[in-house]
């Protein structure tokens, strides 16, 4: 029988994740770019959920999450044919509908979470091409793996909401990606800053209050699970927070609001896969370590290796999402309220396990993203041209302006 308590609170935390992306992530990366480029991160944020959306009602669904196979679904739910109004999801007290559009906002967010990499120099139809691909050949794949029954889920990997399916996907993909485009024009001597860090806060606030959807949803019911999930979810966050605060007090005398913010989206994406497993104390310790994980990877990769990730996909979603995955069979053990009886085989076996996850989804994410974006790169161009990078995306590519200075 359905159960209305689970129902009602999975349906809302599908809004809450839907609002991460619309008009979260909008925001948050919005405020980052140049004031004449503001109007193509929300377009790009609003059509990737609208493709995705149909796109997910198509096939997505059907291969993430039908069928038995050890790689990829099968067609049996292709454009949702079979769908009863009654039908529950297996093995819980929710409808097969709820469940489904819950695994919809999932699909929505991650592609958008690739923007950040390419923003302010990406033709549009090169962002339609590439996440639409992206969503049927890495995303639908990688969720049966992980949660509709593939290798590794029967391996043994644990992922409770999204740190390798969602964070180690997107934040490798966008490194391909932002490798194969290019830097902005300046990198990284003269690159603009942001042009609204208050839009980047209220983007941040969004994500945060968001992100218990996010977890506390995947308990997939309103109990024990779901609570310490979302317990977990805030103090990991808080952590983060201050750490990214502290780091940047010490080392420059002066803490950034959009450092601090940046520091609550590592510990979030850090948090991520272990949220359901660990207590308080583990989560406090896994907002400490991506904290201060995920700030030196955001300077690794800009200043070491010179690849312009705009908005640091990689370094705030890829490593959090990685470093929150491998400590998570350390971390249930910390402390009291965690679930070590979920590790299979001890501590170290699964630290394996969590390891063969991460590797084998890095490998595969870069590679397809480097084929899909070579093939978008070939069919309908890659880059603007530079007359349009200089007088920005939101006229060039969309013929509007999100700020007027005249009467």
């Amino acid at each position: 029988m359905i159960n209305g308590a689970d129902t009602a609170w999975l349906m809302t935390s599908s809004v809450l994740v839907l609002l991460m992306t619309l008009p979260a992530l909008g925001f948050f990366y919005a405020g980052l770019v140049q004031a004449k480029n503001v109007l193509s991160v929300f377009i790009q944020c609003i059509a990737i959920a609208g493709m995705v959306s149909l796109l997910w009602f198509a096939l997505g669904y059907s291969l993430a999450f039908s069928g038995s196979g050890a790689w990829l679904g099968n067609l049996d739910a292709a454009f949702l044919g079979n769908l009863t109004r009654g039908a529950l999801h297996p093995g819980s007290g929710v409808p097969e509908s709820v469940f489904l559009m819950f695994q919809m906002t999932f699909a929505i967010i991650t592609p958008a979470l690739i923007i950040g990499a390419y923003v302010e120099r990406i033709r549009f139809s090169a962002v339609l091409l590439f996440s639409g691909l992206w969503l049927l050949t890495v995303y639908a794949p990688v969720t049966h793996w992980v949660w509709g029954g593939g290798w590794l889920a029967t391996r043994g990997v644990l992922d409770f909401a999204g740190g390798i399916v969602v964070h180690v996907t997107a934040g490798v993909s966008a490194l391909v990606v932002a490798w194969v485009l290019g830097p902005r024009r300046g990198f990284p001597s003269s690159v603009h800053p942001p042009h609204a860090p208050w839009m980047v806060m209220v983007g941040a606030s969004l994500l945060w209050v968001g992100w218990f959807g996010f977890n506390a949803g995947s308990a997939i019911a309103a109990g024990a699970d779901a609570g310490m999930t979302m317990l977990a979810t805030h103090l990991a966050a808080a952590t983060a927070t201050i750490v990214w605060i502290a780091i940047e007090w010490i080392k420059y005398g002066k803490p950034s609001l959009v450092g601090a913010v940046t520091g609550t989206i590592a510990g979030l994406a850090t948090i991520t896969p272990a949220s359901g497993y660990v207590g308080p104390m583990g989560a406090v310790a896994l907002g400490l370590a991506g904290g201060i994980i995920c700030y030196g990877a955001v300077v690794v990769v800009k200043k070491r290796f010179g690849i312009d990730d705009s908005l640091d996909v990689l370094g705030v979603h890829g490593v959090g999402g990685a470093t929150g995955t491998l400590l998570l069979p350390f971390m249930a053990l910390l402390g009291s309220g965690g679930l070590p009886e979920a590790l299979h085989g001890g501590v170290l076996h699964q630290f394996g396990i969590q390891i063969l996850g991460v590797v084998t989804v890095a490998v595969w994410s870069a590679a397809a993203s480097y084929a899909i974006i070579k093939l978008a790169q070939a069919s309908v161009g890659l880059r603007v041209e530079r007359d349009e990078e200089i007088q920005g995306l939101d006229f060039a590519s969309h013929g509007e302006t999100a700020y007027h200075t005249g009467v």
